[in-house]
């Protein structure tokens, strides 16, 4: 048991030495990782954990500069769009919010929700990024 500990832990450290030098949502992902591993499978289960919430993490890195400064000069659609939920960057938006594809970079779409302008991937409606 003590032995599989061990691989586990070295594997898991080799692994993250790799993504240590990502963003900073890389950060945010592997905290996530690590929280939900840990509870899952203790220790080792929070390093390994911690190493897929990075990778899952490096896939929320903030859009190029063109698609932000579109989406902030972008008209807004006629009708508010208002939900209880918070928008949250990693949480899709609800099936209510239209989505609009960016035209230049079909990798990312927008929407306006609760007077915030919104980033996010189009298949899965994750938001990427909230624009202030």
């Amino acid at each position: 048991m003590i032995s599989k500990l061990i691989v586990g832990a070295a594997t898991a450290a080799t692994l993250m030495s790799g993504v240590a030098f990502a963003q900073s949502s890389t950060v945010n992902g592997a905290a996530g990782g690590a929280v939900t591993g840990a509870i899952v499978g203790g220790p080792v289960g929070a390093a390994v954990g911690g190493v897929a919430g990075a990778v899952v993490g490096t896939v929320l890195d903030p859009p190029p500069q063109k698609v932000v400064t579109y989406v902030r000069e972008a008209p807004a659609p006629s009708a508010r769009v208002v939900v209880k939920e918070k928008v949250v960057v990693g949480q899709p938006l609800p099936e209510t919010v239209v989505v609009t594809p960016i035209p230049d970079d079909p990798t990312y779409a927008y929407a306006v929700v609760n007077d915030e302008r919104v980033i996010v991937e189009p298949s899965s409606r994750k938001v990427i990024q909230v624009i202030k």
